[in-house]
């Protein structure tokens, strides 16, 4: 059977699913993320519970995942794939979509921010279909939203739209540990 791997990571804890092509969840897992245990433990986490998450599907569907997709927090360069910045994480510069398309065989694999992703879900199958502008703001580790405008979640002039933790609120004070605000 077609489906997908979705893979949401947070700042404590992951949440997967494997979905298929209609959008039925055909099986869902949760991991620790294993923070504690430093940064590299993270990736190394994400990278063994996509592998796990890819295992599963093929014995159970007999088939390979046509695609994968993964959301994190922080600062994240989709074009390029990259997480650039996890303070709750504590990561910089992370190459985790070539990471996870290595890992899984060479499947397409799109990463994103969180909520982000989150957003544009809420907006074409939740709470936001069918308005023309919503804010979408989860409670979790970090603090975020997303602004969907027309269908499309805004990303800002530089991509970090939304990143309500890295606003500058002092010029000139204590600066952010990204470095970029």
């Amino acid at each position: 059977m077609r489906h997908v791997i979705a893979l949401d990571v947070g700042g404590t804890g992951m949440k997967a699913a494997l979905v298929g092509p209609d959008g039925e969840l055909l099986h869902e897992a949760r991991r620790d993320t294993g923070r504690d245990r430093g940064p590299d433990a993270v990736v190394a986490s994400i990278l063994d519970f996509a592998d796990a998450l890819r295992a599963h599907g093929l014995a159970e569907f007999g088939e390979e995942a046509a695609a994968a997709g993964v959301a994190v927090p922080g600062i994240v360069d989709t074009e390029k794939g990259v997480a650039v910045y996890a303070a709750n994480l504590g990561w910089s510069d992370v190459p985790l979509r070539d990471m996870l398309t290595a890992r899984l065989g060479g499947i397409p694999v799109a990463l994103g921010h969180d909520v982000r992703t989150g957003g544009l879900a809420e907006g074409r199958i939740g709470a936001g279909r069918g308005a023309d502008r919503f804010l979408f703001m989860p409670l979790g580790t970090g603090i975020a939203g997303a602004i969907g405008i027309n269908g499309v979640i805004e990303p800002g002039a530089h991509g970090s739209a939304g990143e309500i933790g890295h606003v500058v609120i002092r010029p000139g004070g204590i600066p952010c540990g990204c470095a970029r605000c």
